[in-house]
């Protein structure tokens, strides 16, 4: 989420003078209970349902669709991540980077084909990053194959 350094945990408490959910009111009495803010979802779990709920309110919101297709794919879930960049690009069919992130869920998918067609848009739609293409671990099962080569400028 912006603003928030994912490699740092979220606090167990909300203010520091506050009970945690789950203790007793008074400090000293009582043994705290350790829980998340969240209850029993993880971080990630937690960030991917807050967005599925915004996104069933607003099935639209490209910032929701654009944060939620991260999330999910950072989770592994592929097939959600790869249908919420096909929504995106539907909604923004002439954007490179909608097609770009596409690309990369589609790689990450195993449709080798369908990602570098959506590569081949994007850079036709003025994606020109070819460095970032060529470190980015989301295309690692393209490096070998003819076509990314070709469109690295390889062949």
């Amino acid at each position: 989420m912006p603003g928030r350094d994912p490699s740092q945990p979220v606090p167990d408490d909300h203010d520091a003078g506050m009970p945690k959910p789950g203790t007793r009111g008074s400090a000293g009495r009582g043994r705290r209970v350790k829980q998340a803010w969240f209850g029993t979802l993880g971080q990630l779990d937690f960030e991917i349902d807050f967005f599925e709920r915004l996104l069933a309110r607003r099935p639209d919101a490209i910032e929701v669709l654009r944060v939620l297709a991260e999330l999910v794919s950072r989770k592994g879930h592929l097939p959600r991540a790869v249908e919420l960049d096909r929504r995106i690009v539907d909604l923004l069919p002439d954007d490179f980077l909608a097609r770009y992130n596409l690309a990369c869920s589609l790689a990450r998918a195993g449709r080798a084909d369908e990602a570098i067609d959506s590569l081949s848009r994007a850079i036709l739609l003025g994606y020109d990053d070819i460095a970032h293409m060529e470190a980015d671990p989301d295309l690692e099962s393209l490096r070998h194959h003819p076509d990314f080569q070709a469109l690295l400028g390889g062949d």
